[in-house]
């Protein structure tokens, strides 16, 4: 086993650069997704983007293409039924599952109407490092850097808003319509992670390592930081063991940042 191999095919290469750009942009709006208590609003984008894949197969467009309209759609979907704005844990919990019931219905009912094989939309659900084109990692380059700067533009209102709503909201920051602009970053950061982890194993780049880092530390700038290095390293591990081995790199890193969660939970008991 040579580290060296992993540079000398192109697509791995891509898969690398396609990995850190996921990383870095799944780990950022996961953060904030922690802080806010919406993981399952995540979980359920990525459920939506079932039926956008299979949606997209059965008209015989890109599955990617499907993804992302349909995680897109999706985040506008939960803005409107959560009515844009934080409110009890189970009003927000109950609008969020009936909008997943209704994904996963819509998703079977085009596989059922689509007769070929789903292969492509396979690795969509459960992640691949292969065949990853130049094409894909320039529009995942474009996607994460539309992200991360509308991330920086709203960063600080949207902590506030965040962290104590109704003292944000009395101080005039525009509570609502922060909340709708971070479930459209949300959409198209599960959208682009799914390129490596596929749609069932979002949450090992978007929660897992946002989490891990707020356990090791409170402070929001490190807490940060260390949530981007963290979803880094399982990324690059996951890609790097999976080239060797014939398992799915999204097992190795769901493993990788589940075991370091764990890690971390007993040491910090």
């Amino acid at each position: 086993m040579r580290i060296d191999e992993l540079f000398q095919f192109h697509f791995m290469t891509n898969a690398l650069i396609a990995g850190t750009i996921v990383a870095v942009t799944a780990s950022a709006i996961g953060w904030f997704v922690v802080v806010r208590q919406q993981a399952f609003a995540g979980h359920t984008l990525s459920v939506i983007a079932f039926p956008g894949a299979a949606a997209a197969a059965l008209a015989g467009a890109p599955v990617v293409v499907g993804y992302f309209a349909a995680c897109a759609l999706g985040a506008l979907a939960l803005a409107a039924v959560t009515g844009g704005e934080a409110r009890s844990i189970s009003h927000e919990s109950a609008a969020i599952g009936s909008v997943q019931a209704l994904a996963l219905g819509l998703g079977f009912l085009f596989v059922s109407l689509y007769h070929g094989l789903l292969t492509e939309l396979n690795s969509l659900l459960f992640g691949t490092f292969l065949g990853i084109t130049d094409t894909q990692v320039l529009v995942l380059l474009g996607v994460g850097a539309g992200v991360l700067l509308m991330l920086a533009l709203v960063a600080r209102p949207l902590l506030f808003a965040s962290v104590d709503a109704d003292v944000a909201r009395a101080g005039g920051v525009p509570v609502a319509a922060l909340s709708t602009v971070f479930l459209m970053m949300l959409g198209l950061a599960v959208a682009a992670t799914s390129q490596i982890t596929g749609a069932l194993l979002v949450f090992a780049l978007l929660v897992t390592p946002p989490a891990t880092a707020q356990l090791i530390t409170p402070h929001p700038g490190r807490s940060f930081a260390l949530s981007v290095v963290i979803a880094l390293l399982v990324t690059w591990l996951g890609l790097s063991i999976a080239y060797f081995s014939i398992y799915p790199v999204g097992f190795y890193v769901t493993s990788l940042s589940f075991g370091l969660y764990v890690l971390v939970r007993l040491v910090r008991r």
